[in-house]
């Protein structure tokens, strides 16, 4: 149980992320630009960690914990896999997301596409995305908020719900109070405070007396050799490595070769999306959207994993034949911390989940406020003239006219919507049984869409029916694989990919190109050069495929070496920590060297 100092701590923290939204609460009421997107204001460092602090969530640590336990380090490729991904939104799309001037990522949308279907996709994918699939990640992250609750202080499974919704409440406080620049500020402290509560208990868990240090450990799992790999050893059985660590080629090749660019996934949309690009989309300029995007990915691969993974190894020592293995987690929280630090590791992961709460939150507020209540009610795309009948107006009059909304009601409408996808987000939670589970559905669901996403800025004749096909399908070929098959990952996501692709590309021919005119407003305004012979044939300044490229490759390259000299340096291996640091510096001369010729740097 926690003691007094424990309590001082907790509740300080409390109060400082809500003197933090009283501070910025000014900046959140000039309209939504002001409330999403901070005024598009937000330095590159605020807006790459609060990416960071986003993807922290409560659940994480836990997640990785239990990958760990059942396919040692290398169960982390379940993840890791998705950096190349994330390297191509860096390169390849953060300034083209600042470009295109779109408050969320589906109002986009109608920027890019034309016509009534363009209207009903950019309804659907704001319904999709701010509604469905923003409740069940908030659902998921409760689970686990919950998961950390019983399991540290005892709360029966029918209370625990109420704390939950105390938390949420604190998240929805902040929230509706400051807008994004509150919620982006807040993140940071947050992250910082998650950060250094996990290396603590990090530190605290690998030197005590049961475990002896790295060595210690090292010498404890000598019969279980497969926990300290790298990466997966592909094809082999379980007989073969001793062990419960298996990957078939398939499950390989869908990691490192299909998922990244194929799948849609919260924080890893293929392309940007989601609170990435609208942290993007938030940075006072296009270099300023590049560089927070980077921070992100070298962050959220480098420097976070390994404080989770030496707790994970040690859990496999300390708690054997756990039937939740993530559970172990918490458990040495329980076992390991004092008096004090103790409240702060309670601290880390409040902060973990307050900063997903209150991102998903701002986020799926817009979508649900800009793409839908703004949208339709005022009747009037993005991309043209507004009108009233056949009459063209100015936005001056428009402004002026009853069907646009103030400034001012746009701004409580956000504040309701926040608090109606709390109450949501509490209400689905009971019914969410299992996380990973959850993150499958979302992963296979999501299967196809990914090429659909990067395309629409590359490839002129992407249409909204390609867009809408692409959507759809995968809940398709997902029931198809699922339920008549009956086939299980990899092979399923392989069928879903493969029908989802043939869908949209079926439909895309089937149907009549966007409008040249919508086409041309498009590439004029977000200049992303790539195949529009069509409408133009000048390429921008800054896009050279073949140093961006360079971009992307040296970047993944210097994450992953970083990531595993560092790995390799904790446990005492310098020869080959050595040649990975190596090859990161080079890497990242490299990045350099490419940006520099990309009109970055």
């Amino acid at each position: 149980m926690l003691a007094t100092l424990d309590w001082i701590i907790i509740i300080g923290f409390l109060a400082l992320s809500l003197s933090i939204s009283l501070y910025y609460r000014k900046r959140a009421s000039g309209g939504l630009t002001d409330f999403f997107l901070g005024g598009r204001n937000l330095p590159w460092y605020i807006a790459g960690i609060s990416m960071v602090a986003t993807t922290f969530a409560a659940d994480t640590p836990l997640a990785v914990t239990g990958l760990v336990a059942k396919n040692g380090i290398s169960g982390n490729w379940l993840w890791w896999n998705m950096l190349a991904g994330g390297m191509l939104t860096t390169f390849f799309f953060a300034r083209l997301w600042r470009r295109s001037g779109v408050i969320t990522e589906v109002e986009l949308i109608e920027l890019r596409y034309s016509g009534p279907e363009a209207a009903f996709l950019r309804g659907l994918r704001a319904v999709y995305l701010g509604l469905f699939m923003n409740v069940l990640i908030i659902g998921w992250v409760n689970v686990a908020l919950a998961s950390i609750l019983k399991g540290m202080f005892g709360i029966p499974p029918d209370q625990v719900i109420w704390y939950v919704a105390g938390a949420m409440a604190v998240a929805v406080i902040y929230t509706t109070i400051s807008g994004l620049w509150g919620v982006a500020v807040t993140d940071v402290v947050q992250f910082t405070i998650a950060m250094t509560g996990t290396v603590v208990l990090a530190y605290l868990v690998v030197n005590s007396e049961q475990i002896g240090g790295i060595s210690g450990l090292q010498e404890k799992l000598a019969d279980k050799p497969w926990a300290f790999e790298f990466f997966p050893s592909i094809g082999n059985t379980a007989a073969d490595m001793g062990s419960t660590l298996t990957i078939t080629v398939g499950a390989f090749l869908a990691f490192i070769g299909v998922q990244w660019w194929s799948s849609w996934y919260p924080g890893a949309e293929p392309g940007g999306g989601g609170y990435v690009a609208q942290r993007m989309m938030s940075a006072k300029d296009e270099n300023q959207a590049v560089y927070a995007t980077l921070l992100f990915q070298v962050a959220h691969y480098c420097l976070r994993p390994w404080p989770w993974i030496l707790v994970a190894l040690c859990c496999i020592v300390l708690y054997p034949g756990l039937n939740e293995p993530g559970m172990g987690y918490i458990y040495a929280m329980n076992d390991f911390l004092p008096v004090g630090l103790k409240g702060l590791l309670v601290v880390a992961f409040l902060a973990a989940y307050l900063s997903t709460i209150s991102t998903q939150l701002n986020w799926g507020a817009g979508y649900l406020v800009n793409d839908v209540y703004k949208r339709f009610s005022e009747g009037n795309p993005n991309n043209e003239q507004p009108k009233i009948g056949s009459k063209l107006l100015d936005d001056q009059e428009f402004k002026k006219s009853k069907h646009a909304k103030t400034d001012k009601e746009l701004i409580t409408a956000s504040r309701l919507a926040t608090v109606f996808l709390c109450i949501l987000g509490i209400g689905v939670t009971p019914f969410i049984t299992s996380i990973e589970d959850t993150w499958k559905f979302i992963m296979e669901c999501g299967a196809g869409l990914g090429l659909v996403l990067i395309l629409r800025w590359y490839w002129w004749r992407i249409n909204a029916w390609s867009e809408i096909a692409a959507t759809i399908a995968p809940f398709i070929g997902f029931g198809i694989s699922k339920f008549i098959l009956g086939w299980e990952f990899p092979n399923s996501f392989f069928l879903t990919v493969g029908f989802t692709t043939a869908s949209w590309l079926f439909v895309t021919f089937l149907t009549e190109p966007t409008k040249k005119a919508t086409l041309t407003h498009f590439y004029n305004k977000v200049q992303p050069g790539g195949w529009w012979a069509p409408i133009s044939i000048t390429q921008p300044v800054g896009f050279k495929p073949g140093y961006l490229a360079l971009c992307w490759l040296s970047g993944i390259t210097f994450t992953y070496a970083t990531l595993f000299g560092v790995g390799k340096f904790i446990f005492g291996d310098y020869q080959l920590a050595a040649i990975w640091l190596v090859t990161a510096m080079v890497a990242l001369g490299l990045l350099r060297f490419g940006m520099g010729k990309t009109k970055v740097l």
